[in-house]
């Protein structure tokens, strides 16, 4: 049985390979470990083979995680990724190193006004809505990314960083096509706000295909540590 190291060490070769292939450097894609559902100590243990960047898609969950780990572990960057009720923002805005999945007006304005003045800004991605299926977040065409990308640069405790997606599960010509169109969205955005510098899609299946097409934050959950066991959700 492979160890948490192991598989980490995996999946940078992974990176590697495809940003080398998709003449790039590897440098410039941040491997994220999404350790939703898993104990504190796959943490600690992804974090002592050299991982730094953690993904959380639960309030509650989060916020525990944080709390327990924030003393001894420091200097952990930690990213909310899932869907968020505006009931529970504040406590992304006083925790959270990065928010991935900003899809309305309200929730920008709940975070921007939630976030500590002692802490930086915090840095958000746009969540779009590649698929087009109901089931998921975010907008879904140009004009009103922009819209919203116009109004998070307003807000003085946001930062703008770029674009966030879940695209559908189907594989192939489907999913190429998504990528491809968030590779688009990306460039829009950057044209408009040139600060911008995070693409933030791919999962431990789609990586590759994801860096093929210009993902620079890659989300990898079950490749690291290994398959989640969601019989008990938490909040």
């Amino acid at each position: 049985m492979t160890t948490i190291a192991e598989r980490l060490a995996l999946a940078q070769r992974r990176m590697t390979l495809a940003a080398r292939q998709n003449a790039r450097q590897a440098t410039d894609i941040t491997l994220l470990a999404v350790s939703k559902t898993k104990p504190v100590s796959d943490i600690i243990a992804a974090y002592a083979a050299g991982q730094r960047c953690f993904g959380e898609n639960y309030v509650q969950e989060g916020q525990q995680k944080i709390l327990e780990l924030s003393q001894q572990y420091s200097d952990i960057e930690w990213h909310f990724i899932g869907p968020l009720q505006s009931n529970k923002s504040r406590p992304v805005a006083e925790l959270f190193h990065w928010m991935h999945t900003v899809d309305r007006s309200k929730i920008a304005h709940r975070l921007n006004e939630q976030r500590p003045d002692t802490l930086p800004p915090l840095n958000v991605c746009i969540q779009i809505n590649v698929s087009g299926e109901a089931s998921k977040s975010g907008v879904t065409n140009a004009k009103d990314m922009l819209a919203l990308a116009s109004e998070i640069q307003q807000l003085p405790h946001l930062k703008l960083r770029g674009l966030m997606t879940i695209p559908s599960a189907e594989e192939g010509t489907k999913l190429l096509n998504e990528f491809q169109q968030m590779q688009q969205l990306f460039h829009q955005l950057k044209q408009a706000f040139p600060l911008v510098d995070t693409l933030s899609m791919g999962m431990s299946h789609d990586l590759e295909l994801a860096i093929a097409n210009g993902a620079t934050m890659v989300r990898i959950g079950s490749a690291i540590f290994g398959a989640r066991d969601y019989g008990q959700k938490p909040a």
